[in-house]
């Protein structure tokens, strides 16, 4: 959420702003961390299942619970919408929103990585599963948090000519 008032903006159009782009991010998020919650619910009754290693059973309940973890999280901004509706809490409901949505965001790198780890293990072998889900928090941390900081930073700084 962009901390900074446009010119000619009030406070309140400033927090409706910022309530719409959060709105419109969790959209593309929650769709997808449901569908991998839908699809991470099914596994356990195929019949493959039951033969899995402990590393894959282990990485199988990171993900589910990382998941399902994510999916509520991303979904409690509009839950605490409901509840706010009309109290005039719009500043406090965009303000715990952005930090709840944040923290979806990172258990949801989290479970992406548990499949990492999961489907590479399946697929190759454990030391492949453990590789790919290291290649993948690498990969998260550079793109959901170095990358942002690094224009954040340079945002900051005068453009030279």
């Amino acid at each position: 959420m962009d901390g900074y008032q446009r010119d000619g903006e009030t406070e309140a159009e400033r927090l409706d702003r910022n309530w719409d782009e959060l709105l419109q991010e969790l959209r593309v998020t929650q769709t997808g961390v449901q569908i991998l919650t839908g699809f991470l619910l099914t596994l356990p009754i195929q019949p493959a299942f039951q033969d899995i290693s402990d590393f894959e059973r282990s990485a199988y309940i990171a993900a589910i619970s990382t998941s399902i973890l994510a999916t509520c999280l991303l979904i409690t901004p509009v839950a605490m919408h409901r509840w706010l509706f009309r109290q005039q809490r719009k500043a406090t409901l965009v303000h715990v929103a952005h930090r709840v949505a944040i923290s979806g965001l990172f258990i949801l790198a989290a479970a992406v990585v548990s499949v990492m780890a999961l489907t590479f293990s399946l697929v190759l072998d454990q030391t492949a599963g453990v590789v790919a889900a290291c290649l993948g928090v690498v990969l998260f941390v550079a793109a959901w948090v170095l990358l942002p900081l690094r224009l954040r930073h340079r945002l900051t700084r005068p453009e030279g000519p």
